[in-house]
């Protein structure tokens, strides 16, 4: 197994990074834009893999899209206008794509619609959003009852109160999306809070929202309109180099324009509370829903780090950077544990094998668990080799540990950054350059 791209220990991280574009929020300001009149501009539009497949899925529904400049420019079709494309809409391998999109298009009367992906995609169970989506009225058709291809047939849909198994900003942004176009309110009821972009969004673009302690509810609506949408900063992305800079002895690192929603900044506390050094103001946890993202800089100095347990009520707000949280792990004193995060099994990879496995090549003492893993610190990592099995967050995850553990990390697989971080190689380069 030949490594791609070979990290070595850092002396330091010092300098400043501007966070890149957020995914999740690029997602769904394409998408809200499709479904709006008139013309949308989006700045500081995510341009990746991943959020290049919704734009091309946008097109396939009728969707104008052109860049003048630095802004990306949408006009869109209308709530109900989506055209009826001439082939499988292809999600590649996004996963926001493939449960958002079935929302809107549960609603589009008499037309057909199919969604496909990559091989990863196509082990992503997408009956999570059929279940609510045929209780709206919709006919969803997915291989085996549960996984791609999904094929939707568009119908006259009616409003219901769905309550979420497991917490999902996924599952619950396909079936608000859908009650747009209901007849009657439609509300979601969450085990535990999840990032509320969506939400946000749809205050935006004038939607009726309405959040009531775990219970979001939007009401029908004949159209939705905005004209601007800023993108913030990712914190998801600026997460690899906030666990750098914790981890790698001497570095001073500031992380710039982070986007600071509260649902999205589970890992931060998740640090803070393991003893390390971050300042930057987080929007107040429970905050009131606002219709746009907070930003805020990011000071990170390495640190001695504590173990934790992360609780499942915190596991929706740190999804993605679990990862990075046993990472942390490896570099803290006693154990540290997650549990409750069953949906580590069916991201890109199973996350939680993937991790496990990864780490316990370079040196990690960590075990899986059926929902979550332990690792046992051992104040630092041996190194050796990664392989990112095509998921994005596992090659960056062992660049990041390349640069703290004692003989250097290689990652096979490096180029599946691009999925979420473009630059990613470029910055890892220029800050321990």
């Amino acid at each position: 197994m030949l490594a791609d791209r070979f990290a070595t220990a850092a002396r330091g991280l010092r300098g400043t990074l501007v966070a890149p574009p957020d995914k999740s929020i690029s997602h769904r300001a394409a998408l809200l834009a499709a479904m709006s009149e008139g013309e949308v501009r989006i700045e500081n539009y995510l341009h990746a893999a991943d959020t290049g497949a919704t734009l091309k899925a946008m097109r396939a529904l009728g969707c104008a899209v052109r860049r003048e400049g630095e802004e990306l420019v949408l006009r869109g079709v209308g709530l109900r206008g989506a055209g009826k494309p001439g082939a499988p809409i292809d999600v590649q391998n996004s996963g926001t794509l493939l449960r958002l999109l079935p929302g809107w298009l549960a609603g589009q009367e008499r037309r057909r619609f199919t969604l496909d992906g990559d091989e990863s995609i196509r082990r992503r169970p997408v009956d999570r959003i059929a279940l609510p989506l045929r209780a709206m009225g919709a006919q969803i058709e997915c291989t085996d009852q549960r996984l791609p291809p999904l094929t939707i047939l568009g119908a006259a849909l009616h409003g219901v109160e769905y309550v979420l198994p497991v917490a999902s900003a996924q599952v619950k942004s396909a079936v608000l999306l859908a009650g747009l176009l209901a007849e009657g309110p439609t509300s979601v009821i969450e085990p535990a809070p999840s990032r509320d972009h969506t939400e946000r969004m749809l205050l935006r673009a004038g939607v009726k929202v309405i959040r009531d302690g775990s219970q979001i509810t939007v009401s029908p609506c004949s159209q939705i309109e905005f004209e601007r949408v800023v993108v913030p900063g990712d914190p998801s992305s600026a997460a690899f180099w906030v666990a750098a800079a914790l981890i790698v002895p001497g570095s001073q690192l500031t992380i710039e324009n982070v986007g600071a929603n509260w649902t999205r900044n589970g890992f931060v506390a998740i640090a803070r509370r393991m003893g390390a050094r971050i300042e930057g103001e987080i929007e107040t946890a429970n905050a009131p829903l606002s219709a746009t993202d907070p930003i805020t800089t990011l000071e990170v100095t390495s640190s001695e780090l504590t173990g934790t347990v992360v609780a499942s009520e915190e596991i929706a707000l740190a999804i993605d950077e679990l990862p990075l949280v046993a990472l942390l792990g490896c570099f803290a004193d006693g154990e540290t544990v997650v549990s409750g995060a069953a949906e580590l099994r069916v991201k890109e990879t199973d996350r939680v094998a993937t991790v496990v496995e990864g780490l316990s090549a370079l040196g990690a003492q960590i075990e899986a668990r059926p929902d979550g893993f332990v690792v046992s610190g051992s104040g630092g990592l041996r190194g050796g080799t990664l392989d990112s099995h095509g998921d994005h967050r596992l090659a960056m995850l062992g660049a990041i540990a390349g640069l703290a553990s004692r003989e250097g990390v290689g990652v096979v697989g490096m180029d599946a950054a691009r999925v979420s971080y473009p630059a990613f190689v470029n910055d890892l380069e220029r800050l321990v350059g």
